[in-house]
């Protein structure tokens, strides 16, 4: 684009709104984007103040902000997820439906790295609901060289979707409840209203609850009659310390399951454990979750009712991130809580 004097501009397509306020109270855009000026708009845009103008070179190969935007927008968002502007060369991406917000960290960066481009996200595993904002996408100058933008699609569409929001599945869900003092009656069990409401926030499929002693047998007695009855996901409370008579952990090892951790380095909810038993998760369900809104386990049962597996390599990137300072009000997700990297 070229800028000349408003009074040498006949004849040529405007490349910007230009916006004005009026004695009548208007305020917005006077011209718009494509308009071809005429000799009757001179005096108009000198009355807004518009002396000099932006005009397009037509061999210059630039793209405007608004279809920068919009271009490489369409090319990142996956599924469940909406897209509205451009609105000053800014487009707005939304969660169309509940789930959780994916995003692909290391395409975002090569995307923000590309000349001109800027693309602000929330953090990714983030639990969202239907029109959610999830990102901004925009260029910083007016106009961009045609270059950039096919190397922002191109990135884009090589790790597609860059961004997606994944409905939650109803997974069938057994929680075994360990402990003798538990299973005698001495004291009544706290962890059963707990899990129901966590999990009902996910539409799980409680197939019930069995109280053990701590007794391995039986512990894995219950395991085996949840996987019986098509548990997707087993949740195990109670003796997930180190004593030795702590035997939840022991009970997941001993059933056969593929440890992915035994411990998380996050406060609170250290001691959460996990594992996969085939198709099935085990989750050794940290004691921090009894009296505490949010913990580890808030964490990635996100994840879990979304269907994405959990790796042993990148636990050891929440511990940035991992520390809750336990605030009077729990504002999570909207901290760095589990934003682990």
């Amino acid at each position: 684009m070229r800028k000349i004097r408003v009074q040498d501009a006949i004849g040529e397509t405007l490349c910007h709104d230009m916006t004005a306020i009026l004695e009548s109270g208007f305020k917005g855009v006077r011209f718009k984007r494509g308009h071809v000026i005429s000799a009757e708009d001179i005096p108009a845009m000198l009355d807004m103040g518009k002396f000099q103008v932006f005009v397009w070179e037509p061999e210059a190969d630039e793209v405007h902000e608004d279809d920068a935007a919009m271009a490489v927008t369409e090319a990142m968002c996956g599924k469940n997820v909406t897209s509205s502007g451009p609105t000053e060369g800014k487009m707005e991406i939304r969660a169309a439906s509940d789930g959780l917000f994916c995003l692909n960290r290391e395409a975002l960066k090569q995307m923000n790295r590309v000349g001109d481009y800027t693309i602000a996200c929330r953090p990714g595993y983030t639990r969202v609901a239907k029109g959610d904002l999830l990102a901004g996408a925009r260029i910083i100058p007016l106009v961009t060289k045609r270059r950039n933008v096919d190397e922002a699609v191109r990135i884009a569409k090589a790790n597609d979707p860059v961004l997606a929001v994944l409905p939650f599945k109803p997974l069938k869900t057994g929680i075994v409840i360990t402990g003798s003092e538990i299973y005698h009656g001495r004291i009544k069990d706290a962890f059963e209203p707990i899990l129901r409401a966590k999990l009902a926030g996910y539409g799980a499929e409680i197939l019930g609850f069995r109280k053990c002693p701590d007794d391995l047998e039986m512990i894995l007695a219950a395991i085996k009659a949840f996987l019986s009855s098509g548990a997707e996901l087993i949740l195990l409370t109670g003796g997930m310390s180190v004593d030795p008579d702590d035997l939840t952990p022991t009970a997941i090892r001993t059933s056969g399951a593929r440890l992915v951790t035994q411990g998380v380095p996050m406060q609170g909810g250290n001691m959460l454990t996990m594992a996969y038993l085939d198709k099935t998760m085990l989750i050794g369900v940290p004691g921090a979750s009894m009296r505490a809104p949010t913990t580890s386990l808030e964490v990635f049962l996100p994840r879990v009712f979304a269907g994405i597996e959990i790796t042993e390599e990148e636990i050891a990137g929440y511990g940035e991130g991992g520390l809750c300072l336990g605030c009077k009000v729990c504002r999570h997700p909207l901290c760095w809580f589990g934003t682990g990297r």
